[in-house]
């Protein structure tokens, strides 16, 4: 992950010839979290040039068009009678998205199904495991079209997500510079200026932690929770409901609700996940005022991934780089329309180094 971060700079600023350099975030946090899922999915990057670069490059397009149009309101939603009209022309597109999605993923399992991993070979990623483990099972559906939809699964679900979530982490740290400065206090304590961030610092970045939490307390990436159906009518509370009744959680309003998060609920500040009410509060889905990720058996399966690489890419990037705005103005918080909540506007960010210069 630090190689990309690492590369990224190095080729923005060889064209800017400044240890200043103005970086698009969003773009580089899009290719940062596109090139980590699609290492250890199936082992490609993206910018490591020919096919790779360029078949990175259609997935992240796909994955644009496919979170997009998730997102949309859809007039046959709302009026069944109107499906085959298809108003707008989203259906269409969403069935070529999703055929050009299986398609890129399709050609990637392709490509590793014939390797022999008996001996001293290995698996070298997540579809080399899967045909491994897979190979010769009696499954009720075809392997690869198994292998396939948890690929899919695993690429669109940890993705964009965490590029919305590290958007958002450093425009709020932007536009709150004291906040941004005891983070990198926190950092110069724990690890330095003489090393990068490693893995085993993450445990004592405790204020970072925090950091993390509130943004996806005010941001969470997806704003709304996934559908959930009744199979049969029930009570709750005053309420009746019956069977067929879709249940979609306002996650985004409930993170803002003034009577679960009394203090300023519209305020970011970290320091309440260190205070003893908030202190002990997870993203496992056992705390209910605070479920960015989701909660009980459908939670997102990836929700430890997603946090161990929101953690090191943010510690990476306050810890090696000076960050400011062009003339030090506040960061637009505008928010888009999608399935995931990414900031409407760019996020352009002048950042130079911070530490020794062997260290980039």
């Amino acid at each position: 992950m630090w190689d990309i971060v690492i590369l990224s700079f190095a080729e923005e600023r060889s064209h800017g010839g400044s240890n200043r350099v103005l970086v698009d975030m969003k773009r580089w946090f899009g290719e940062l979290s596109l090139n980590v899922v699609m290492r250890v999915v199936a082992g490609r990057r993206l910018g490591g040039g020919g096919d790779d670069t360029e078949e990175a490059m259609r997935c992240r397009e796909v994955m644009r068009d496919f979170f997009h149009l998730l997102g949309v309101f859809v007039p046959a939603d709302a009026l069944p009678c109107l499906k085959w009209l298809d108003v707008g022309g989203f259906e269409k597109r969403m069935k070529q998205t999703a055929k050009d999605f299986d398609r890129i993923v399709g050609d990637w399992v392709a490509d590793r199904r014939d390797k022999d991993y008996s001996g001293e070979s290995k698996p070298q990623n997540f579809i080399d495991v899967m045909l491994s483990v897979l190979k010769g099972a009696n499954l009720e559906h075809d392997v690869l079209k198994v292998i396939k939809s948890t690929c899919l699964a695993l690429i669109a679900g940890g993705t964009d997500t965490t590029t919305v979530a590290l958007v958002w982490a450093l425009s709020l740290l932007l536009n709150n510079r004291p906040i941004l400065k005891k983070a990198q206090e926190e950092l110069d304590k724990h690890v330095g200026k003489e090393r990068r961030v490693e893995e085993s610092d993450i445990k004592n970045l405790v204020y970072l932690s925090a950091i993390i939490k509130e943004t996806l307390r005010l941001y969470p990436a997806g704003p709304l929770g996934g559908i959930r159906e009744f199979t049969k009518d029930c009570d709750v509370g005053v309420y009746h409901v019956s069977k067929g009744t879709w249940l979609i959680v306002n996650i985004w309003k409930l993170h803002r609700d003034p009577q679960l998060w009394a203090d300023d609920p519209l305020e970011f500040r970290p320091e309440r996940f260190l205070h003893i009410n908030h202190k002990s509060i997870d993203v496992k889905g056992q705390n209910f005022e605070f479920i960015p990720f989701g909660a009980g058996r459908r939670i997102c399966p990836g929700a430890n991934f997603g946090m161990h690489m929101l953690h090191l890419a943010l510690a990476n990037l306050l810890h090696a780089f000076e960050l400011s705005t062009v003339g030090d103005e506040k960061v637009d918080m505008s928010e888009s329309v999608g399935l995931t909540n990414l900031k409407a506007t760019p996020l352009d960010v002048l950042i130079a180094p911070r530490l020794l210069p062997n260290l980039y």
